[in-house]
C-alpha cells in the first residue's frame, strides 16, 4: 500500500447519537493549539452541522473529497457525505442509521487501501443498534479483519492492543467468556498474536528490537503446576521457541507482579491471556488517554478507548483525549510505517 503525501487520516462517523460527533467538533475547534493531524470524516455533515449548534461550537462543515481535506482543514471541517436516512437525536440511537455507519467503516478502509486517506481511525460504534440492523461480525475488529482479508486474499489475525503513556497491553484472548479461555488458549494462538505484536511494534511503532512479557494465566504463572498445568504445558514452550529464535521476550509472569512502575521499565508491551488481565491495568493507568490500536491488518486502524456513551451525547461534557490520542498515534504509525520517523518513536 502507498500512501498518497500529505493523505489526511478517515475518522468514521460511528454511532450519529452517541459522543462521537460531540468530539470530533470539539477536537476540531483546537486544531491548532493541538497541533491536530488533518482528517476526513466519514458521516452525515447535517447530523454534524446540528450538533456543533446544538453545543455552541463555531464549525464549518465543508463536503469533500480525500484529496482535498489536507487543504480545508485549517478553515473547515471536510466531510465525506454519508447521510443518515432518518434524524439523528443525541442519546437515543436508531438502527434504521445503521447502513451509513457501517458504510463509513467500508469506506474509510477502501480509502486507506487505496493510499488515499494514511489511516483509519474509528468514532465508538453500537453493537446492538447494528445487530438489529442485520450486521453480522461481533465488532469493529472482526468487520475490519474480514475487509483485510478480502483486499489481500489471504486470512488475517487482528489483534488488539491496548496503548497508553505507560502501558501498551495486549489480550490474546478477547470476548469470551472467562471458563472458555484454557480452551481457547491454544499455542497456535499465542505464538501467532506474539508474532504479529513483535512485527508490527517494529514497522508501525519504529521499535527494532521491541521487548515482550508474556503473562501467565493462572495466579503465580501456575506455580510450577500447582496452581494450574497452562502456564507450563501452553505458555512456556511457546516463549522458549521465540527465544530460540532470538525473539527479546520473558514469561511465564505473574500478573499480578508485571504492572507496577519498576516491572514496566523492563518491557515495551505486555501479551495477556485474557481480556481483563490486559484490559484492567491499561484503563487503570491511562483510562482518559489510551488507544485501542488494531495490529495485523493491512491498515493502520485506531481508536478511542472508550464507547458511545449516549447519556453524555449532546451535553458537551465528554472529554475528547482518548479520540485525540487516536488521531495523534494514528497519524504517527503512518509516519512510521513510510519510513518518515526517527527510530525510538512511540516506545
Amino acid at each position: 500500500m502507498t500512501v498518497r503525501t500529505g493523505a489526511p487520516l478517515a475518522l468514521t462517523m460511528g454511532d450519529p447519537a452517541g459522543v462521537g460527533l460531540d468530539l470530533t467538533l470539539a477536537l476540531w475547534t483546537r486544531r491548532a493549539s493541538l497541533g491536530l493531524p488533518a482528517f476526513i470524516f466519514l458521516g452525515d455533515p447535517q447530523a454534524l452541522a446540528e450538533r456543533a449548534a446544538l453545543l455552541r461550537l463555531d464549525v464549518p462543515v465543508r463536503a469533500a473529497e480525500p484529496g482535498e481535506a489536507a487543504a480545508l482543514f485549517t478553515e473547515a471541517l471536510p466531510v465525506l457525505p454519508l447521510p443518515c436516512p432518518q434524524p439523528v437525536v443525541p442519546g437515543q440511537p436508531d438502527s434504521a442509521n445503521a447502513e451509513p455507519v457501517i458504510e463509513a467503516i467500508r469506506r474509510a478502509v477502501a480509502l486507506t487501501l487505496a493510499g488515499e486517506t494514511a489511516a483509519v481511525v474509528t468514532n465508538p460504534i453500537a453493537k446492538s443498534v447494528l445487530y438489529a440492523a442485520g450486521f453480522g461480525f461481533p465488532g469493529h475488529t472482526e468487520f475490519l479483519a474480514d475487509l483485510g482479508e478480502k483486499a489481500v486474499g489471504a486470512p488475517l489475525l487482528p489483534v488488539m492492543l491496548l496503548a497508553g503513556p505507560k502501558l501498551k497491553a495486549v489480550p490474546v484472548t478477547i470476548h469470551i467468556p472467562l471458563a472458555d479461555v484454557p480452551a481457547a488458549l491454544t499455542p497456535e494462538l499465542l505464538e501467532r498474536t506474539i508474532r504479529v505484536t513483535a512485527r508490527d511494534l517494529v514497522t508501525r511503532f519504529a521499535l527494532p528490537a521491541p521487548r515482550l512479557a508474556i503473562a501467565g494465566l493462572n495466579p503465580h504463572a501456575g506455580e510450577n503446576g500447582t496452581i494450574g498445568r497452562e502456564d507450563d504445558a501452553i505458555i512456556r514452550p511457546v516463549i522458549e521457541k521465540l527465544l530460540a529464535e532470538g525473539m527479546a521476550i520473558s514469561g511465564p509472569l505473574p500478573a499480578d507482579t508485571m504492572f507496577h512502575d519498576r516491572a514496566r521499565e523492563a518491557y515495551d508491551v505486555a501479551i495477556c491471556m485474557y481480556h481483563d488481565q490486559a484490559l484492567i491495568p491499561a484503563k487503570a493507568l491511562g483510562f482518559d488517554d489510551s488507544v485501542n490500536a488494531t495490529l495485523g491488518l493491512p491498515f493502520i486502524r485506531t481508536s478511542p478507548d472508550h464507547g458511545t456513551a449516549f447519556s453524555l451525547a449532546g451535553t458537551g461534557t465528554a472529554r475528547p483525549d482518548s479520540l485525540m490520542a487516536a488521531l495523534m498515534m494514528a497519524r504517527k504509525l503512518a509516519d512510521n510505517a513510510a519510513g518518515r520517523a526517527p527510530s525510538g518513536a512511540q516506545r
